[in-house]
């Protein structure tokens, strides 16, 4: 199962966006598959996942949003997505493909 590292910048698989569902009022992901519906906390993290911000980074922008982040449950949404081949994780700070 894929591990996200600190300096990782995740971003969506190019088969997949994210968009907003007016009919059920929530953030879904498509994917050619299956359509994910996201819960606020889901969507505001993959919001941040850019390809240019490192888990590091989009860790630190969580915490100035909200009062609580748990650092462990945000790798472990972002594995879970890269575990799917939703998210591609395997980007380092230098910008160079590492898996």
């Amino acid at each position: 199962m894929p591990t996200v590292s600190g300096g990782d910048r995740p971003r969506l698989a190019r088969h997949v966006r994210m968009g907003f569902d007016p009919a059920r009022g929530r953030h879904v992901l498509l994917t050619p598959e299956a359509v994910t519906v996201l819960n606020r906390t889901g969507a505001a993290v993959l919001e941040l996942c850019d390809g240019q911000r490192t888990v590091t980074g989009i860790l630190a922008e969580l915490r100035g949003r909200y009062a609580s982040v748990d650092d462990d449950e945000v790798r472990a949404f972002l594995d879970r997505l890269a575990a799917r081949r939703c998210l591609d994780t395997g980007y380092t700070e230098a910008g160079r493909a590492q898996r």
